[in-house]
Formats: C-alpha cells, sequence, structure tokens
C-alpha cells in the first residue's frame, strides 16, 4: 500500500479529479451495479465525479488505485480484477 488516507480527512471535487486523472479506467460499484468507465475517452467532469462522490460531496469510500485503474466502492461479491 503506497498511501493510506485517515476517513477523517475529507477528499472533494478536486481531489477526486486529481486521482481520475492519474488513472486509466474507473470502476464503481453502487450496490449491485459495477460501471466501468474508460477515462481514455475523455468523460465530463461531472460524470466522473457523479460516480466517484457521495452525497455529501466527499469521496466514496472505500477508493483505492491499483495500477492504472481506479476502484471506488465495494460490491458485496468483490471485484473480479482483484482476484
Amino acid at each position: 500500500m503506497a498511501e493510506q488516507v485517515s476517513a477523517r480527512r475529507k477528499l472533494g471535487e478536486a481531489e477526486a479529479l486529481e486521482m481520475a486523472r492519474a488513472a486509466r479506467r474507473l470502476i464503481v460499484a453502487k450496490g449491485r451495479n459495477i460501471t466501468r468507465i474508460n477515462l481514455s475517452s475523455s468523460p465530463s467532469k461531472s460524470d466522473i465525479l457523479e460516480h466517484m462522490l457521495g452525497p455529501t460531496g466527499n469521496l466514496r469510500a472505500p477508493t483505492l488505485r491499483v495500477g492504472d485503474v481506479l476502484y471506488v466502492g465495494f460490491p458485496k461479491e468483490g471485484f473480479e480484477e482483484l482476484r
């Protein structure tokens, strides 16, 4: 693990966009739904933020980056890519 951020430190819009710029793919879990976004195709900032931020405007947890893939949320079954 390269960096761990305390849950007390709130990360918002600027930090979410910075994380997205450093990745090529965004994989988001909300409930049973998993959304995959190719960040190389230049999605809109609002689309990225809609998936990465929670209702309070803070980065959803957990968020982790593995290589060039950014994972947000965690499905009950886990992410196939991480197995």
